[in-house]
């Protein structure tokens, strides 16, 4: 008992002389107060006075969620801001404008995560907004080259932190961009936008801000333009075109080895092929890889590329297609005096151009017994092509047997539709060999189209 009385008496002057050490000439006691908690993303968008986003969250109900756990970075516009967007875009209150519109472009300013101003570097990152392609998250560029720029709107007063994230007030309001827009805001694609618009030309700028339709471009980059010296003087439109894939948005995980058409055409306006391939990285015929994947727009996804990607011809196909290896052996260094690779790079206008060639694949070449010599390699190979002529699987007769033109060897052969056995269709050869299957159709070239065979077709050797 005594113990527990002069812990107590302890107890009691201790209290006695904090609050004396506390006390000032007056004998007032020194309270101390607890700290007011930190503001929400939202409560701090009113005390910044950005009433039109208050009034546009509060329109949209999104105001719950930025009030959110998060952590969330929000690049908030200005009252002036807005007012320049509902101008520019024929509105007079933000009441015009549809609340699935309002509140897709109030979720792209929204980013998971807190971003300072010194976390942020030049690159892409995903909006909040669903308005991409497909349902997909909207890219933003962030350049901070000169300050900090989110698709070309400027941060004017960066990292006012909140409790649940950090607020940079900007500019401009960020509009839903279109795959030109982001051409247009990333100075990496400056000559690729040079290149659209030559000459007062709308055509690809028209094209690619097409909201109606779906598109998957190639951007090459500065640097890709600079190297490219156009060998074959090709039409440049032609070209651009030939980076562009129309009515499919392929992000980088839709890719796989294969072709696709794009929307560059021959003399017979025929869509020419590009080739993908995906053993490491992407690479596009064979030579242009992908520098920066998946920048999403709302009509299309952007892949910004190393390198212009000319017209193909026959030969880029074999030669980028590593399912044709064999066949490229066959023709530069089995076959060297006939030079196959010159003629097959002929361009159409030039005899003997165009071409149909029949491509033997690698597991076609492994039927043979043996490969022939230079001298009996030769006539097989040159039984493959039809020179002069750019037959297409929609040229064929459409159930029964089309006889072909002659080939580069003489002889004709046949192809028959329906085919079996999972073959598109049959072909007896002129050797009369039946039981060989077309796998694949229409790799069309600006100097020819290729069709795919399972077997190495043989001439007749009597005549």
């Amino acid at each position: 008992m005594k113990l527990i009385f002069k812990l107590k008496n302890l107890a009691y002057l201790l209290v006695v002389v904090f609050i004396t050490s506390c006390s000032d000439d007056d004998n007032d006691i020194a309270l101390i107060t607890p700290e007011e908690p930190m503001a929400d993303i939202a409560e701090t968008a009113i005390a910044a006075d950005l009433s039109s986003l208050v009034a546009a969250l509060t329109a949209t109900d999104l105001v719950t969620t930025i009030q959110g756990d998060g952590p969330f970075t929000v690049f908030a516009p200005t009252n002036e801001a807005f007012a320049a967007f509902l101008s520019s875009n024929n509105f007079a209150t933000l009441d015009d404008i549809p609340v699935d519109v309002l509140t897709q472009v109030l979720l792209n300013h929204v980013v998971a995560g807190k971003n300072l101003s010194t976390d942020l570097t030049t690159s892409y990152i995903s909006s909040s907004s669903t308005a991409g392609v497909d349902g997909k998250s909207l890219s933003l560029y962030v350049d901070t080259s000169t300050g900090v720029k989110i698709n070309g709107s400027t941060v004017t007063t960066a990292d006012v932190e909140a409790s649940n994230g950090v607020v940079h007030i900007v500019d401009k309001v960020i509009g839903l961009p279109t795959i030109v827009d982001h051409a247009v805001q990333n100075p990496a694609l400056a000559s690729l936008v040079g290149a659209l618009r030559a000459d007062g030309n709308t055509t690809f700028t028209d094209l690619l801000s097409d909201t109606d339709q779906k598109f998957t471009v190639l951007a090459p980059v500065n640097e890709a333009f600079t190297a490219f010296m156009n060998p074959n003087e090709n039409d440049i439109n032609t070209v651009l075109f030939n980076h562009v894939i129309l009515g499919a948005a392929l992000a980088s995980g839709d890719l796989s080895n294969g072709y696709a058409n794009t929307a560059a055409t021959n003399a017979d306006e025929d869509a020419l092929s590009i080739y993908i391939n995906t053993d490491a990285g992407v690479k596009f015929n064979g030579s242009s890889s992908v520098a920066i994947a998946d920048i999403v727009a709302t009509n299309g996804i952007v892949h910004a590329i190393d390198q212009v990607i000319d017209l193909p011809t026959v030969v880029t196909f074999a030669t980028s297609d590593p399912n044709f290896s064999t066949l490229v052996t066959a023709l530069t260094e089995l076959t060297p005096a006939t030079d196959f690779v010159s003629v097959l790079s002929t361009l159409t206008g030039t005899s003997p151009a165009p071409f149909t060639v029949f491509a033997p694949t690698n597991e076609a070449f492994a039927k043979l017994a043996a490969i022939p010599d230079e001298a009996g390699l030769t006539p097989i190979l040159q039984h493959h092509v039809i020179a002069g002529a750019n037959i297409r699987s929609g040229d064929l007769t459409t159930a029964g047997i089309t006889v072909t033109p002659a080939t580069l060897e003489g002889d004709t052969f046949q192809i028959i539709l329906p085919g079996t056995d999972g073959n598109i269709a049959n072909v007896v050869d002129g050797a009369n060999n039946d039981g060989i299957g077309i796998d694949a159709v229409d790799v069309q070239a600006i100097n020819g189209v290729i069709h795919v065979l399972d077997t190495v077709l043989l001439p007749n050797t009597d005549n």
